[in-house]
């Protein structure tokens, strides 16, 4: 009968920061944006977007699976900033959101990878996170 292997030890992803560094970043972001964001606006905006795991391996399989039938090897997600119209919003405000756009070029295409690569508009962003009330801190 066979014997139990050891479980591989998995490594964590090279673009991992550290939670201090992750607290600084939204520290700093708390610090020089939102009180101006807020004032403007005339109420506490949401800074934070949530969404299951599930729910996100779900999309990018999706997007993996439609890249692949376009020729495109190596898929991204550009993440984008938006805001709701008010009238489409809780409270009658624009909340801000975020949403996940695919990009992508057919393998070959020289100079069109990584941060450079286009947007896929063939494939459909992704939104509908949820967010705290107020703001969850990091």
């Amino acid at each position: 009968m066979g014997k139990d292997l050891p479980k591989k030890k998995k490594k964590r992803p090279e673009k991992c920061i550290s939670v201090e560094e992750a607290k600084g970043l939204e520290k700093n972001w708390c610090d020089t944006r939102t009180p101006e964001i807020d004032k403007c606006l005339g109420f506490n905006d949401t800074r934070e977007f949530h969404w299951s795991v599930a729910e996100l391996q779900e999309y990018l399989k999706y997007v993996k699976k439609q890249s692949r039938k376009q020729g495109i090897d190596n898929p991204g997600i550009r993440i984008y900033f938006g805001a709701y119209p008010k009238e489409k919003c809780k409270m009658n405000k624009g909340y801000a959101t975020v949403f996940l756009a695919p990009t992508g070029a057919p393998a070959g295409e020289q100079g069109k990878g990584g941060a450079h690569a286009p947007n896929n508009y063939s494939i459909a962003p992704y939104n509908w996170g949820n967010s705290g009330e107020p703001s969850i801190i990091y």
